[in-house]
């Protein structure tokens, strides 16, 4: 019989009759026992969840095309002495296609500044902050992974949908704010689900999906940009926010919640139901197994929205943890979001350059696939940070030989920073526990959404010197690699599922030390 408390596992106190909790299997030992071996099932489902990464980096990259200023051509033979159209009276020049392939054209903005051309994208990755900041935790308390990762995607689903029907630049950033506010949580909902629907020796694998994924929606975009050159820029937003809505629904009707998230919240008979689903393993032994774990002792009970981020705060252990992720995080955003958007600075096709840089991120995928189980977290981070530096300040130097190298250094700068990237955020779901995860997750998701908030300004100033672009890129992440020092080695670890039992892992491994106190 299923034991109707509803009184979360975390909260309970042991009985006298009970055995000690050191004579009992833990709740982290019994989740991988009743998960079992890796299957079919448990396989299709990360896959389902990490396909939201495809719509994800649709809409993170899809402003390079839709606002992009359009080539142009002169009118009058003798006015092509100047390189801006700003000095050239009207009806002396005309855009090379049609005036609604972007919104600069359609809008006629091609003369205003940079800081309201770049609006629309700085406002995507305002949202993306202020959501990050509002729904961090709510996937750890509320509503729980998979309700976290549909509510996301149908926002930010529906608010690319209205923004075909934009009349304007103002209209047009609202929306494109709303887009990038639901879809703050998007990838941290999918990596963190994925990765807790299957074991520990699967976890490192499971997670690069979402990678290959997001690969796959770059891609996606430089070739439906290039079918659509002829037509309006609202094309793409249709073509890239109605399959989005069919697979929010596929998301609500096939996916299952995390087991881990359900038995840290007290909820046995739908973690039950959920394990019934993708194990092989029967429902009176997952009852047992279940019912004869131990219930560390943790004040879960009645959790408001911010009490995830508010555990986190509390120890210095964690809160180090904390401070030292994100401040990594800071700059691989800035390069990872701002170098496809500074694309546009370089003497080499807008098509191709998109292209080369999303292709570079399959390898990046390959690589973190097969290596990650070797990796060294840290070790990885520092290597890949400083080479993406490194490349990114050689992509500015000038000369026939360099100008001709530069789209090469660039995209190796690119690739260093997506490698660093896939393992920021598979060492991010390491290092907190899981009734903490998705919270630390999010923050360090938010970190990256941070630094990529500063690239739009970064790139309009790189127009007119590109060292203030590209070299500050190079510079920033060159250094946040170093912040890998504050943080503990995490390979081949089990994950913890409560604050206590990192905090006791860390205490044994460190030989009893109170370097968390």
């Amino acid at each position: 019989m299923a034991d109707p408390d509803p009184t979360p596992l975390l909260c309970r106190s042991n009985d006298d009759t009970e055995p000690p909790n050191e004579h009992l299997p833990s709740l982290g030992s019994t989740i991988e026992q009743c998960i079992g071996e890796f299957n079919w099932t448990q396989f299709l489902q990360a896959v389902l969840v990490s396909f939201a990464w495809v719509f994800d980096a649709q809409q993170t990259f899809i402003s390079v095309f839709t606002d992009a200023q359009p080539p142009w051509h002169c009118t009058e033979q003798h006015s092509c002495n100047v390189s801006s159209i700003c000095n050239l009276p009207k009806g002396s020049w005309a855009w090379d296609g049609p005036t609604q392939a972007s919104i600069i054209s359609e809008w006629a903005l091609e003369c205003e500044n940079s800081i309201l051309t770049g609006l629309p994208a700085s406002m995507f990755f305002v949202g993306c902050l202020v959501g990050g900041l509002l729904l961090a935790t709510l996937a750890d308390t509320s509503l729980g992974r998979k309700n976290m990762l549909f509510f996301s995607c149908l926002l930010m689903s529906l608010s690319s949908l209205l923004a075909t029907f934009s009349s304007n630049i103002w209209v047009y950033s609202s929306l494109k704010f709303l887009c990038g506010f639901g879809r703050a949580t998007i990838g941290t909902s999918a990596l963190v689900l994925a990765s807790e629907l299957v074991g520990k020796r699967w976890r490192g694998q499971i997670s690069v999906i979402g990678f290959f994924c997001f690969t796959l929606g770059f891609l996606s975009l430089p070739a439906m940009a290039y079918i659509n050159r002829a037509s309006s820029w609202r094309n793409l937003y249709l073509w890239t926010s109605i399959p989005s809505i069919f697979y929010c629904i596929l998301v609500k009707l096939l996916v299952q919640e995390s087991p881990r998230w359900l038995l840290v919240r007290g909820m046995k008979d739908e973690a039950v139901v959920t394990l019934k689903c993708i194990t092989s393993i029967t429902q009176s032994s997952l009852y047992l197994a279940i019912n004869n774990m131990s219930h560390e002792e943790e004040n879960w009970g009645n959790v408001d929205l911010y009490s995830a981020l508010r555990i986190l705060l509390q120890k210095k252990w964690s809160s180090r943890r904390l401070m030292a992720i994100m401040a990594m995080g800071f700059g691989i955003g800035l390069v990872y979001y701002g170098m496809p958007l500074g694309l546009g600075i370089l003497s080499f096709n807008l098509y191709l350059s998109v292209t080369f840089n999303a292709l570079s991120e399959l390898p990046s995928s390959l690589i973190t696939f097969f290596l990650i189980d070797k990796f060294r977290r840290r070790s990885a981070l520092f290597v890949f940070t400083v080479l993406s530096g490194v490349f990114s300040v050689m992509s500015i130097m000038e000369g026939k030989v360099w100008s001709e190298m530069q789209i090469g250094f660039e995209l190796m700068s690119f690739f260093s920073a997506c490698t660093a990237f896939n393992v920021y955020l598979i060492y991010s779901t390491e290092l907190f526990p899981t009734c903490v995860r998705n919270s630390g997750l999010s923050m360090a998701r938010l970190a990256v959404v941070f630094g990529g908030s500063f690239s739009p300004l970064l790139v309009g100033a790189g127009r007119g010197h590109k060292f203030l672009c590209y070299g500050v890129f190079g510079l920033v992440i060159g250094c946040s690699g170093v912040f890998g020092v504050f943080l503990p080695e995490t390979k081949g670890r089990a994950l913890c599922d409560t604050m206590d039992e990192e905090e006791n892992k860390e205490k044994k491994i460190a030989g009893g030390g109170d370097i968390l106190a």
